[in-house]
């Protein structure tokens, strides 16, 4: 099996060091710095908790060096930075092989392949052209969630620390049981990443988009950790009127969620919080992960009739920064923000 990695940041560069260190045919494809890195040292993996870092050799290279076809391809792109590779990325897969989309947020194909009063609605927030459905037919998706704390802390290096709860989630758009999902577990768990088979990928999507969708946009207005959020009263009711309206839309949509949104709260104020993805791409001046976030929930809430007001008002207020990002290429300078238990 010939595996591709499209996008060796974060997520993709864990798998493929994983991949790699297993001993898989791995190829990463990555950019500036990063790749420069990994080709001159290696990947560097570090772990946080026991502050060791291994070293390992990988093949990382620059989009348009790949060597086609490839019988899996990792497509761990931010969801709003698929589009413009769409069509090179569309080219790289064998004739029997399958991409699988590792995102955060919903996906431009939510209500394809399924039972649903809304079968076969495009989402406009995630794929307003018809891009993504044209380059990445239904059959040939695999869609994914990995649940699992990572970042980039240099070029060619990734942070992470192992926890119980890692795992990377794996399902058929039409929820179906495939044997490439078999052949894609084998391949990842074994690697030291446990991967789990899901018939219903969305509400594994869901389970994580209840937080990302909170606070990756609060971090960013804030320029505060969810652990300082929920710790001050006004952003603590914010953040969990928001949960709220999210476990709405997706009941909606046909997903329950079996979640108290206080209880979430209320435990994130209770440890110390990563910084949230989006709160570093802000620092960093880089667009925001806005779309398949939030956008795409308050879209489904309009199909479906639920009103999501607070998340209207936050996602507006983020879509702002966002557009000052994008048209002056601004950083917010980091600042000090103490926040109470």
């Amino acid at each position: 099996m010939r595996i591709l990695i499209y996008g060796a940041g974060a997520i993709g560069g864990l798998i493929g060091g994983l991949l790699a260190v297993a001993g898989r045919d791995v190829t990463l494809v990555t950019r500036g710095a990063h790749r420069e890195a990994m080709a001159a040292r290696g990947l560097v993996l570090h772990d946080r908790s026991s502050a060791r870092s291994d070293t390992i050799a990988v093949h990382a290279i620059e989009p348009g060096e790949e060597k086609p076809p490839y019988d899996l391809v990792f497509v761990t792109l931010k969801a709003h930075q698929i589009a413009g590779s769409a069509q090179h990325i569309a080219a790289l897969r064998a004739h029997d092989g399958c991409f699988v989309f590792v995102q955060n947020g919903l996906p431009w194909w939510y209500f394809d392949g399924i039972d649903s009063p809304y079968a076969g609605t495009p989402l406009a927030s995630l794929d307003p052209d018809g891009t993504l459905a044209r380059s990445f037919p239904s059959e040939t998706v695999v869609g994914a969630v990995i649940f699992k704390p990572l970042g980039a802390a240099e070029p060619g290096m990734v942070s992470h620390a192992p926890a119980p709860s890692d795992r990377l989630v794996i399902g058929e758009v039409d929820n179906s049981l495939r044997p490439r999902l078999e052949a894609i577990a084998g391949a990842v768990g074994p690697a030291g990443l446990k991967t789990e088979i899901s018939t219903d990928i969305r509400k594994a999507k869901w389970t994580k988009l209840l937080s990302n969708a909170v606070w990756n946009p609060l971090c960013a207005l804030t320029q505060a950790r969810g652990n300082n959020i929920a710790s001050y009263p006004p952003t603590r009711d914010l953040a969990i009127a928001m949960m709220r309206e999210v476990i709405a839309v997706a009941a909606a949509a046909g997903t329950v969620l079996d979640a108290d949104p206080a209880k979430i709260v209320g435990d994130m104020a209770k440890r110390e919080a990563p910084m949230s993805s989006t709160l570093v791409d802000v620092r960093a001046g880089r667009q925001l992960e806005l779309d398949a976030l939030d956008r795409a929930i308050i879209e489904i809430g309009q199909l479906t009739g639920v009103p999501t007001p607070t998340l209207n008002t936050v996602v507006a207020c983020a879509g702002l920064l966002d557009q000052r990002i994008v048209a002056e290429r601004i950083a917010i300078r980091p600042v000090s923000v103490q926040g109470g238990r």
